[in-house]
């Protein structure tokens, strides 16, 4: 597939720092921004694939932070009421132990009470958009792919200043996973 009909995609600006160069939509943060803004691209039509890199808290035992992971499943973990599992539906790159759940919700997960009731989801990651992007994608019929690189452990001495330093090493290595993984994606 060629890189003109796949849509990029990166939920945070810091997280698309290593990107300048590649056109991609930055959706902003939280669910609502992410399924608004992917289905107005989505609409627009065009898009053959969608593919979206950023960063994730890890939840359970496993996941490295040095490491980008192809998220291949998403469940909400902020929802009260049941919500399906959605499994994404874009082709798996990566071998069997760098595929992971996610778990989804509208907080900044650095709780270590939270962190385990998410874990019990059956989620090894944490963010705040891929159960939107996945969803969005289903209803559209566009296959989609998530990579995700760990920036932090979503406990209780996790912070949201950590997170902002240490976006932009996550970038960069989002970048050389692409080179390495999705070239057709680079100029």
């Amino acid at each position: 597939m060629t890189a003109e009909k796949t849509l990029l995609v990166f939920a945070h600006a810091d997280e698309a720092t290593a990107f300048g160069d590649v056109p991609h939509v930055l959706t902003g943060v939280g669910k609502v921004n992410a399924a608004t803004s992917l289905a107005s691209e989505l609409a627009a039509g065009g898009v053959e694939r969608v593919v979206v890199l950023g960063t994730a808290g890890v939840v359970a035992a496993g996941p490295r932070l040095d490491t980008v992971y192809q998220i291949t499943r998403a469940v909400q973990h902020d929802f009260s009421l049941p919500s399906r599992e959605l499994c994404l539906g874009g082709p798996v790159l990566l071998d069997e132990d760098r595929t992971l759940a996610i778990a989804t919700g509208d907080l900044f997960v650095q709780d270590d009470a939270q962190r385990a009731r998410i874990a019990a989801l059956g989620a090894s990651l944490v963010d705040m958009e891929t159960y939107a992007y996945a969803s969005v994608c289903e209803r559209f019929g566009v296959p989609l792919q998530v990579f995700k690189v760990p920036s932090d452990f979503a406990d209780s001495s996790t912070t949201a200043e950590e997170w902002d330093t240490v976006v932009f090493s996550k970038s960069d290595q989002l970048r050389a996973f692409c080179a390495a993984a999705l070239p057709e994606l680079l100029p």
